[in-house]
């Protein structure tokens, strides 16, 4: 009989085959003739060597599983060391290429993200995968309840911006929603707005896989915020954390912007400049706007770290209020007092002014909430721009808001801002006398409500005399003549000069407006 030392089972192996051993030998020394009892020992034996067998078998299943776990323990130590996720996927034009998302505790923090394994793999709906710019500008932008503002801040950077710069820069819009229907219509709706920037690989539009999110059911409410307010600014940790993450390896600064804002002329430049005129490394924020989570600029090689804290407590407090924990983390000292703190916290985040960036949106992505941020530091030179116009009297079917009148915009001295415009309102110049006039310019919005245009606006001329040859549909009942209309916000034109003398220019408003009116410029060019 065959027994394995060092168990339980082998000692009772041991023991039993001894007892049958002495009680066979006692048997036939005896010659009693018992061989019921004997053919009983006998079974037991082959009993307990069958057990013994079976013990073995599974001593060496156990120890397969403890090498199989040594081995993916292993694994998952090496790939939390080299601080890499499996690298993501990305579906950009029919064509692949990868990029890493650096992290190296994301699952701790975020334990519902087990299990999926494209839980950080973000969908990417248009984008080259470019890298190596000098700035990467993040815009986290969601569903909101009222107006939206991320084409018209998509406008004045790109406005803002000369083709160099372009190259050099990558400006990613995070769609921070799971709706699949409305970012996939969102995700169009900038292509078409910005297709030269989409091919040319300056914008990238992504968002997030639909486990990304945990339950927001679950979260506490703290510091006396409502439900809503406390899920809202979770999921802003958990948006811009995600956006960061992507960014990183794509460029060697990252300036994080939000989706209603308008920028200054030169802007690109003077960030770039800023920051590489720095005398210190040490810094670990660029502020271009003093509100908010606007125009911060970080070092890409920083974000890991940062993204990191955030996750660490996204569910605890606000986005600016975790980022001052952290610089509070890195230099002030609980011996000293606020004072000393202050002044270490300002080696780390640097001031710019006057503020490169504006906050122009009302209505906030927190269903309900109002708020008329405004950075007092930002320029507002370009508000308006004068001309010197023909003498005319002025009329409009429009309801005026407050000071902004029609004739104070004409003479160059303000804006003219009116209530939401409907199909059949006008704004009309009627000339003092008739006029051979050149041309015309109207601009609609300004820098500080850039989503306040004309919409399906045209611009129409009365001649003095009647005029031939004119198309259909081209002319009014009232002797109205087509001259042009407005396209994202501008009418600009000649004047033939087969019109003859002008009696009256008018701007004839076809439909509803979901916004304001605002012309910033009015100019209408006489004839040299």
């Amino acid at each position: 009989m065959r027994c394995r030392n060092g168990s339980l089972v082998t000692l009772f192996c041991l023991a039993a085959f001894f007892s049958l051993s002495w009680y066979t030998a006692w048997y036939r020394d005896k010659e009693y003739g018992m061989d019921s009892y004997e053919k009983q020992f006998l079974e037991l034996q082959q009993r307990l060597f069958h057990a013994e067998q079976e013990n073995q078998k599974r001593s060496r299943d156990l120890s397969t599983v403890l090498d199989e776990i040594k081995r993916a323990v292993a694994e998952k130590r090496n790939a939390f060391e080299n601080h890499t996720v499996e690298e993501i996927k990305w579906k950009v034009l029919n064509m692949t290429s990868k990029l890493p998302m650096q992290f190296t505790s994301i699952y701790m923090f975020l334990p519902h993200l087990l299990g999926h394994e494209d839980s950080l793999q973000p969908n990417v709906h248009y984008g080259h995968g470019k890298t190596g710019a000098s700035i990467v500008i993040g815009i986290p932008t969601v569903k909101r309840d009222k107006q939206s503002y991320l084409m018209d801040t998509l406008s004045s950077l790109f406005l803002e911006m000369s083709a160099a710069e372009k190259e050099d820069c990558v400006v990613i819009v995070f769609i921070a929603e799971v709706n699949a229907q409305y970012v996939n219509e969102l995700a169009d709706n900038i292509k078409n707005n910005f297709a030269q920037e989409i091919q040319s690989g300056v914008l990238e539009i992504i968002s997030p896989p639909s486990s990304f999110y945990p339950d927001f059911a679950t979260i506490k409410e703290t510091f006396g915020d409502s439900k809503d307010r406390v899920k809202w600014r979770t999921k802003q940790n958990l948006d811009y954390s995600f956006l960061m993450l992507y960014a990183q390896p794509k460029g060697t600064y990252y300036l994080q912007l939000e989706d209603d804002i308008v920028a200054k002329p030169d802007y690109f430049q003077s960030i770039k400049e800023f920051a590489t005129q720095q005398t210190s490394d040490d810094w670990l924020i660029l502020e271009f706007s003093q509100l908010g989570f606007i125009g911060k600029l970080f070092k890409c090689k920083d974000l890991p770290h940062i993204a990191e804290f955030f996750l660490m407590f996204y569910k605890d407090k606000p986005i600016d209020w975790l980022l001052d924990h952290y610089l509070w983390v890195k230099v002030c000292n609980p011996e000293k007092d606020s004072k000393h703190c202050d002044r270490q916290k300002s080696n780390l985040r640097i001031r710019y002014r006057p503020s490169l960036f504006q906050h122009v949106g009302t209505h906030s992505s927190l269903a309900g909430k109002i708020q008329n941020l405004k950075d007092k530091d930002f320029d507002k030179r370009a508000l308006h721009k004068p001309h010197l116009n023909p003498p005319a009297k002025l009329s409009t079917s429009l309801k005026v808001y407050q000071q902004y009148s029609l004739e104070r915009a004409y003479m160059g001295e303000e804006c003219f801002w009116s209530f939401s415009p409907v199909a059949g309102d006008y704004i009309l110049f009627e000339f003092t006398e008739t006029l051979q006039l050149e041309g015309y310019l109207f601009r609609s919005g300004n820098i500080e409500h850039p989503g306040d245009k004309l919409f399906n606006t045209t611009v129409q001329a009365l001649p003095a005399e009647t005029v031939k040859n004119v198309p259909q549909g081209q002319i009014d009942e009232d002797g109205f003549v087509q001259l042009g209309k407005f396209q994202n916000g501008i009418a600009e034109g000649k004047i033939s000069s087969s019109l003859g003398k002008i009696k009256a220019i008018r701007l004839k408003i076809l439909t509803e407006s979901p916004v304001w009116a605002l012309l910033s410029e009015i100019f209408i060019k006489l004839k040299k």
